[in-house]
């Protein structure tokens, strides 16, 4: 799992736009099953969690042009990147969507 955040530094309706616009490149990432993004509008943060099919998709996905072009990105800034395992036996008890 992926867990990142970050700042952004144009309006929010901007920042939405632009996450519209950049959904379907992230839709199309390989071993990427889904992404959940996030967003703290009073405090201009934004984040997402990302679960992989393997670690081998994961770092794939970190080396790609897609994130490469996300962290230049002049807008954006304060980029914390964290990977983590999974409890799957209790994350199966609360009915998460693995």
């Amino acid at each position: 799992m992926l867990v990142t955040n970050f700042t952004f530094s144009v309006s929010r309706d901007e920042f939405k736009a632009m996450a519209g616009q950049l959904a379907p490149a992230f839709a199309a990432v390989t071993g990427c099953l889904w992404k959940i993004w996030l967003v703290a509008e009073d405090k201009n943060e934004a984040g997402a969690v990302y679960l992989f099919a393997d670690d081998a998709a994961l770092q794939a996905f970190k080396a790609s042009p897609l994130v490469a072009s996300v962290l230049a990105h002049p807008a954006l800034g304060n980029f914390e990147l964290r990977e983590r395992s999974i409890n799957a036996e209790a994350s199966a008890i609360t009915r998460a969507p693995l």
